[in-house]
């Protein structure tokens, strides 16, 4: 595939990210501001927490104004309080549950089974025995991948922030103890196959407004006991012109451009290797049309989809789709190449799903369906693959995008 067209990006190391949600496809309602200093008040304010205060302290701190970045990272990531280190449920098939929304892990074994037929023929490849997952939620796909690569897998290594979900992970795998590792931090060299299932759009975005053709960075403010958007001038503007005079709310994502390009650092650093990032999100034209104008900032709870972060912090998941493209510029200029990009669908088909579905039973076959129809997983998901080396895959045999990038 030839070269991506390089931009030159300001790319700042970003924090390790969790893990995180999937769903809607309904784009936030986020009220437009108005004004020379805009503020957008919301109503019905959750009580204050200890995480809200948190946040509270963090704005008066930061001069009373918090980029929605930072608000993002400590709503999911706080110690002990943020969404995704706190002990709530997040993960299941049922709002009964006290579960937020379901990965494609949990939906079918079929997933994992299917992916691990493309990361057998790259662990062979570049001669290592190891696969990362970043943010391995339930660990579900863990076990998954475990069961299916048996010896052809030496060691599995999960890099995760959540102290709870690591617990959920050790009982999961309790069979694989011998073979599963948890790290804390960054290594200095990654060698083998990296997977990321729903992992970027848990990344802290900024968010951009263009009011009266002006751009402005939108933040968050204390309202009393609650969180208000105020919008302030910018030198900031998204990667590509956006059409129009029209206002229009979008997201940048340096941080999961930076994550980009410390895992490409890493793998180089190594004796060679590959990763594998499967998201909700689209290339950066589509992201960026001037259709787009509401932004795709969104949040989970108890299996419903909302457009307002600033309500219910810390008890709900908070997302972003991914800009690709931008994903894909940070891992080349990084010294990665892309060995593909395509719908989740085509992906997981070209891997075998549709013949491991036809032997299986009519509810599982149900389950797996899922994962490839085009109004559920199948085209709202994608896949992009990364690597130190130009190859060809069969994951990306039929329906590769790169072209679109």
């Amino acid at each position: 595939m030839p070269d991506l067209v390089l931009r030159d990006k300001a790319l700042s190391k970003g924090q390790l990210s969790g893990k995180c949600p999937m769903q809607a496809s309904v784009w936030p309602k986020f009220r437009q501001a108005i004004g020379d200093n805009p503020i957008v008040h919301t109503s019905n304010i959750t009580p204050s927490s200890e995480l809200t205060q948190r946040i509270h302290q963090a704005i008066a701190e930061a001069g009373g104004w918090l980029g929605f970045d930072r608000f993002m990272a400590m709503a999911l990531y706080e110690p002990g309080l943020g969404y995704y280190t706190n002990a709530l449920q997040k993960f299941g098939t049922m709002p009964s549950s006290g579960s937020d929304f379901v990965t494609a892990p949990d939906i079918s074994p079929l997933f994992g089974q299917t992916l691990a037929v493309q990361l057998r023929g790259l662990l062979q490849a570049t001669a290592t025995n190891e696969i990362w997952e970043f943010g391995a939620g339930t660990g579900a796909l863990a076990l998954q991948l475990l069961e299916s690569l048996g010896d052809d897998l030496d060691r599995y290594t999960i890099i995760d922030l959540s102290g709870t979900l690591r617990a959920r992970q050790a009982d999961t795998l309790l069979k694989y103890a011998d073979k599963v590792r948890w790290l804390d931090s960054w290594p200095d060299a990654i060698e083998g196959v990296v997977v990321g299932n729903e992992l970027l759009d848990a990344m802290p975005v900024q968010l951009l407004q263009r009011t009266g053709g002006v751009w402005h960075e939108r933040g968050v403010v204390s309202a009393g006991q609650g969180f208000a958007w105020q919008d302030r001038l910018t030198d900031l503007r998204p990667p590509i012109d956006i059409e129009g005079e029209h206002d229009y709310l979008t997201e940048i994502h340096p941080q999961a451009e930076a994550f980009i390009t410390s895992l490409a650092d890493r793998l180089l650093a190594g004796k060679g290797g590959a990763a594998f990032f499967l998201d909700y999100g689209f290339p950066e034209a589509e992201y960026f049309h001037l259709q787009r104008h509401m932004g795709t900032v969104m949040c989970h709870q108890l299996h419903q989809a909302d457009d307002n972060p600033l309500l219910a912090v810390g008890q709900k998941d908070i997302t972003a789709h991914v800009n690709f493209t931008g994903v894909a510029l940070a891992a080349q200029n990084a010294g990665l190449s892309v060995l593909g990009f395509a719908s989740q669908a085509w992906f997981l088909l070209n891997l075998g799903l549709a013949e491991r579905m036809a032997q299986a039973t009519l509810p599982e076959r149900s389950q797996a369906q899922r994962l490839v129809n085009e109004h559920e997983m199948g085209e709202l998901f994608k896949v992009i693959g990364f690597a130190t080396f130009d190859g060809h895959l069969l994951g990306f045999a039929r329906g590769d995008r790169s072209h679109r990038l």
